[in-house]
């Protein structure tokens, strides 16, 4: 789906698709090849998809930023503060939406690394400020074991104590009752003070992928059920290491931790590469989370509004945002309006010239039309002339488009009119290939 995938260019691909699948069946009905035709429509489709690599650019600053954002939410305050946002956080930043206090929007930025799964005791938070404890030099147990009984975890804490730990915190798929009582029994307050919380994770390679990342960034030894670990033995070495440590009742986290930063950033890389190559969206999404919290950068938007209804619209929509606004910092931006497809004819005008074989005439053509008609949509539906306008485009040359704003034909990239570069990319891919599936279709 294109608008979970990449947030932005629905339209886009509708009015693509219709186009090429107008055209295509004309074509058809005089005797034409259609599976000849959907092949020569691909490969016309790779020259469009390197052509609008080659326009994308780098977007930076929070007021460009904003700009695409407010190209697909088409609301100001919004675009503002994802704009910022991002600017802080980066491409592969986390971002938590969640319902605001009042009618505004509102962002606060965390420190450190987060995940869900609060403290396991409330022993451990109430009468803390926020019901939220601290651990400050925080040695850190990673593991997904099922703590069932107390002689499992008193290696940890006596392996801790010998080396002087004053600060503990405890990873673990399940903590029984029998083992949850000799952690608070042992819970020295400002002497040895633990914190216990559960393992993140509801899968087994979601939860393999949280302990990866987690051992990474303290140093910690996995100890993992799946390979059939046990904590007898344990070392105080075997401990990650953070500055500090927090839990409070949703969720935990680290601030400074101590891992080998060489080693974390080749983990990155690879999770980076993973994530470009990889096609399924949740995935995809997972490894986009897993990066951010380890690259650092993470943020709350509090969605306001006077109604319920109000603001679920508005968080859905904030979603979408977000989603665009990534794809444009991952890839980059191309002039807007359809102004970036109106460049790629050239290319495949280029082709056209050279073709020798009618249904791969007839493919370029399609597609030299279909390009067009993002920009014809676009001046159409707000009330001008569309062959005028087109004719005051061709004059004008490459990278000039209608914006609908100032009501004339400008250089839409310096007048920040920018579209993201992997959603049209992604748009255009979807047409086509719906397209061509749908024309070949008994």
């Amino acid at each position: 789906n294109q608008h979970e995938r990449e947030g932005d260019g629905t339209a886009t691909t509708a009015v693509l698709f219709q186009s090429l699948f107008n055209q295509g069946l004309h074509y058809l009905a005089s005797d034409g090849n259609a599976m000849v035709l959907r092949r020569y429509l691909e490969e016309g489709l790779e020259v469009i998809l390197d052509e609008l690599a080659r326009q994308a650019v780098p977007v930076e600053g929070p007021q460009a930023l904003a700009r695409v954002a407010a190209a697909v939410c088409g609301d100001p305050p919004m675009a503002r503060l994802l704009g910022e946002i991002f600017d802080i956080i980066g491409e592969y930043g986390r971002i938590e939406i969640r319902t605001g206090r009042g009618r505004d929007l509102e962002r606060e930025y965390v420190e450190g690394i987060y995940w869900k799964g609060g403290a396991v005791s409330r022993h451990m938070t109430n009468g803390k400020p926020h019901n939220r404890a601290e651990l400050q030099d925080a040695r850190i147990l990673v593991s997904d074991l099922e703590l069932t009984q107390p002689e499992e975890i008193l290696p940890v804490l006596i392996a801790a104590r010998q080396a002087k730990v004053r600060s503990l915190l405890l990873i673990a798929r399940q903590f029984a009752e029998p083992v949850l009582a000799t952690i608070l029994v042992n819970n020295k307050p400002g002497e040895f003070d633990i914190l216990a919380v559960k393992t993140p994770g509801l899968t087994i390679p979601e939860i393999m992928g949280v302990l990866e990342d987690m051992s990474f960034l303290t140093g910690a030894r996995i100890f993992s059920k799946q390979g059939g670990e046990r904590l007898a033995g344990i070392r105080a070495e075997d401990l990650g290491h953070a500055r500090r440590a927090w839990a409070d009742r949703e969720f935990f986290g680290i601030v400074g931790a101590q891992g080998d930063p060489r080693a974390l950033r080749r983990h990155i890389a690879h999770l980076k590469a993973a994530h470009s190559a990889i096609g399924d969206l949740a995935e995809r999404k997972n490894l986009r989370e897993r990066i951010g919290k380890l690259t650092g950068g993470a943020a709350t938007l509090w969605i306001g509004g006077n109604t319920e209804a109000e603001v679920n619209v508005r968080k859905e929509l904030a979603e979408h945002t977000i989603e665009a606004v990534r794809g444009a910092l991952l890839a980059g931006v191309v002039p807007g309006g359809g102004t970036a497809l109106l460049d790629c004819r050239p290319a495949l005008r280029d082709r056209l010239k050279a073709a020798t074989a009618s249904e791969e005439r007839a493919a370029y053509r399609i597609l030299i039309r279909a390009l067009e008609e993002p920009a014809r949509t676009i001046i159409a539906n707000a009330g001008f002339d569309v062959d005028e306008v087109m004719a005051e485009i061709r004059q004008a040359g490459r990278g000039h488009g209608f914006d609908v704003e100032a009501e004339q034909v400008v250089p839409m990239a310096s007048r920040g009119v920018l579209d993201s570069g992997s959603a049209l990319k992604a748009a255009v891919k979807l047409a086509v290939l719906s397209a061509g599936i749908a024309l070949t279709a008994d």
